[in-house]
């Protein structure tokens, strides 16, 4: 049997978010799980409202960026893209000496946020987040960002269970317009010779691994992207996904799932509660060739989406056929 771990003072404490969220009355004392549970059940705490409260922390939300503007743009960063940035528009304005937030995929050395020296803050989105909830540890980032020490990066922590969402801080009139770079040069915006050499040394391996991606003008959320062999395009839809699989099965069985001569639809990703269908393509077909099939293919995807006949046969293959080759990204 497994030696029993030690417990230890991290185990021992639980946030007054954690009690909130378990609904517990948030005066009760905070005690160790092993402890009995202030409510007077006679259980442990970790059985009792303890159990909720975990559960709240680590339920994994299935759409976190759901409800925001761009959601499949933010899915598409999130998964997908290597360099891009976005601008953020708070709901309640930008608090003093903060001129800018803005989105990063990435940012040097994996900090989850960085407030540089003018005071702009760098939210960075591809980290490993504590919860099951990414636009609440997002979120959490972001709060201590604003009110970080001018030219230092932020840490990653435990956002509370309670504590606000993406959704409760960013205004969604604003919109969501993604920029795609080709390297991550947007780190060190003024001159490379002010970066460190931590930093310096974290932006040559960056560059060298990432893959050349265009996001497409003509349609949402699809992104071209090149690889030795072949080329890509990676297209995020908001459709539910069954819905979304039956319409794809129309076309395919149609002969109208392509991209054109030498292009194929080979499967899909799922990621963040949304389907990503993925394109095989010529590697001498450009993100600009793509541009006119995609927005065609767009147009047959939306008939095909208000189609409600039973699938044929051959669609019904079609179907099985895609829904093997999907993959779960999230």
């Amino acid at each position: 049997m497994a030696k029993k771990r030690p417990q230890t003072k991290a185990a021992k404490s639980q946030t007054a978010g954690g009690a909130r969220a378990a609904g517990a009355d948030v005066n009760v004392p905070v005690v160790g799980a092993r402890e009995p549970c202030p409510c007077g059940s006679g259980r442990r705490y970790k059985a009792c409202h303890g159990r909720a409260a975990a559960h709240a922390v680590t339920e994994l939300v299935q759409r976190p960026f759901e409800g925001l503007a761009g959601e499949s743009d933010w899915v598409a960063l999130r998964e997908l893209v290597p360099a891009a940035t976005a601008t953020l528009t708070l709901k309640d304005g930008l608090p003093e000496g903060v001129p800018s937030v803005t989105l990063a995929t990435v940012l040097p050395m994996a900090w989850p946020a960085l407030r540089r020296e003018d005071g702009s803050v760098l939210i960075g989105l591809q980290n490993d987040t504590s919860s099951g909830d990414l636009s609440r540890d997002l979120a959490d980032t972001l709060q201590r960002a604003l009110t970080a020490k001018p030219g230092t990066p932020v840490a990653g922590q435990r956002a509370s269970a309670d504590g606000p969402r993406l959704q409760d801080l960013l205004d969604e009139s604003a919109g969501f317009e993604p920029t795609v770079h080709s390297g991550f040069e947007f780190w060190v915006p003024d001159s490379a010779e002010g970066a460190t050499p931590e930093v310096s040394a974290s932006l040559e391996r960056a560059n060298a691994a990432a893959i050349p991606t265009v996001k497409l003008s003509g349609v949402d959320a699809a992104y071209w992207c090149e690889t030795p062999d072949k080329n890509h395009l990676r297209w995020v839809m908001p459709h539910p996904e069954e819905q979304l699989l039956d319409a794809l099965a129309r076309l395919h069985a149609a002969g109208g799932s392509t991209l054109g001569e030498g292009t194929r639809l080979v499967g899909s990703f799922r990621a963040h509660g949304l389907m990503v269908p993925v394109w095989d393509l010529p590697s001498s077909m450009g993100a600009e060739e793509c541009e006119k099939p995609a927005a065609e293919l767009a147009e047959r995807l939306a008939k095909a989406l208000k189609t409600d006949t039973p699938l044929s046969a051959e669609e019904r293959r079609a179907r099985g056929g895609l829904t093997n080759r999907q993959v779960t990204l999230s």
